[in-house]
């Protein structure tokens, strides 16, 4: 029915960039918030960024602000994840998720739907 997959992951030294891509798929009515989370070895998924569809911005902390940007092509179903000065503690696998409504038969349904993750790995 609906499908969200990411891409860009990958290994880069520390102080590199990545830029993650995940595209939703299937019988999609409407995309309300989209967002990138995070989780490490051992630790819990973390929020890392989530745009509204009107283009507005949330970041989890102000570092994570000044390095990552987060931003959505509404056209393509498709949120981004610009990544620069990558440091080691930000090894994790990146998932997108979508706050969507998508049609199931002919009703509507509304859920929040998860990517299968991306892994970004930051050498030091």
């Amino acid at each position: 029915q609906v499908q969200l997959v990411e891409s860009g992951g990958g290994l880069v030294q520390a102080g590199g960039s990545l830029r993650l891509s995940c595209a939703a798929s299937g019988s999609i009515f409407s995309i309300n918030r989209m967002g990138w989370y995070r989780q490490a070895p051992g630790k819990q998924r973390e929020l890392v960024a989530y745009i509204t569809s009107g283009g507005n911005t949330n970041y989890a902390t102000s570092a994570m602000k000044g390095r990552f940007t987060i931003s959505r092509d509404n056209a393509k179903s498709s949120v981004y994840l610009q990544m620069n000065s990558l440091k080691p503690e930000d090894t994790a696998v990146y998932y997108c998720n979508a706050d969507l409504t998508y049609w199931s038969g002919t009703s509507r349904r509304s859920t929040v739907h998860w990517g299968q993750g991306t892994q970004v790995t930051v050498s030091s």
